[in-house]
């Protein structure tokens, strides 16, 4: 009878006692996000990413105060369902008519880079002596968009907080690297700056170094590097998708039994937005919105991988998934050159 009064598990007092357990962490993960996009912000570093200074800050807050207790509920809120939320609403960015006005070379282009660097990535982790859901990581965070692409592909591969964490600090690194050397070979390549576009477009990381470089080569190639770039993210859904397929036929293949494929829903309701966004009639608001929020979220649930992972753990990981990740690198930047070459601008 004290249950149906209460309202039980699922009445009022039982919202709020799980709102509790929940405050805590995700309090934290939010006001680490909120400081992180501040100081990027006031900084006037547009590369100055809050997501790897979330990651950062929560690394160090579990190194000097190890783990506690009181904020696990909260922080694994923020790194599924907040982080979920987050990348559904990443859609309201990209429009589908952005995207076709590259033409079918270039778009033909940003799907090979994509489905040829993640398999790649799969197959060279076994050389490398990778765990197959690191490697995974890895891929997807160099052929689609980075820090998102990681912490959506886990969400299917289930890695362990300690690969997450080092997949960001090598997509990082490596985004960074070439963010600063491409500008520097557009001329001895003797690229149009059409051409230097979309290959920045197609070869880096994160959004924010991939438009950086192509801003280097001047306004139409900011424009091409731009466009090539969100071409790629709305690759995003598919490729977790079919990732998600891949996940569980290997562990139906390890069990003897028949693939059962969870849907990523959060992937196909990216894909709605996408939609949504591209007939125009998504208020100006609601877009802006969605940039303010993208990367205040994708920070919070950052943070909340960093608060969850102990870096004893991230260092016996050694070094073979960064030499991964700078291969995958070279082999993205590498593919991307052809296929601008081939396209002929």
């Amino acid at each position: 009878m004290a249950a149906v009064a209460s309202g039980g598990q699922g009445g009022p007092s039982g919202r709020v006692a799980k709102l509790r357990k929940l405050a805590p962490g995700l309090l934290v993960c939010l006001v680490i996000a909120i400081a992180s996009v501040w100081l990027r912000n006031a900084s006037g570093i547009a590369a100055l990413n809050p997501v790897v200074i979330a990651l950062l800050v929560g690394l160090a807050w579990r190194s000097a105060k190890g783990r506690q207790p009181v904020l696990d509920a909260g922080l694994s809120f923020s790194i599924r369902p907040l982080l979920r939320f987050a990348i559904v609403i990443l859609g309201l960015q990209v429009t589908a008519t952005e995207v076709l006005a590259l033409g079918p070379g270039a778009l033909a282009l940003a799907v090979v880079v994509v489905g040829v660097t993640v398999p790649a990535a799969i197959w060279l982790g076994r050389l490398f002596g990778v765990q197959p859901g690191l490697a995974a990581l890895l891929g997807m965070g160099t052929g689609i968009c980075g820090a998102s692409a990681i912490v959506a592909t886990n969400q299917v591969v289930r890695a362990k907080d300690e690969d997450v964490t080092y997949a960001l600090a090598v997509i990082t690194l490596c985004g960074t690297a070439g963010l600063v050397l491409l500008p520097l070979l557009a001329e001895p390549l003797g690229m149009s700056a059409l051409a230097y576009g979309l290959w920045a477009g197609a070869s880096l990381h994160e959004v924010v170094q991939a438009v950086g470089a192509a801003a280097a080569g001047g306004p139409e190639a900011a424009q091409s590097g731009t466009v090539m770039k969100l071409a790629r993210v709305m690759l995003l859904a598919p490729a977790i998708m079919a990732l998600g397929w891949w996940v569980a036929r290997g562990a139906a293949s390890a069990g003897g039994g028949t693939a059962k494929v969870q849907v990523p829903w959060f992937a196909v309701w990216f894909l709605v937005m996408v939609g949504v966004v591209s007939t125009g009639l998504v208020p100006g608001i609601a877009i802006e919105a969605s940039r303010f929020l993208v990367p205040l979220l994708m920070a919070a649930s950052v943070a909340a991988l960093g608060l969850s992972t102990d870096l004893k753990a991230l260092r016996a990981r050694g070094l073979a998934p960064l030499a991964l990740g700078i291969a995958l690198s070279l082999l993205i930047a590498a593919i991307a050159l052809v296929g601008v070459k081939m396209i002929g601008v």
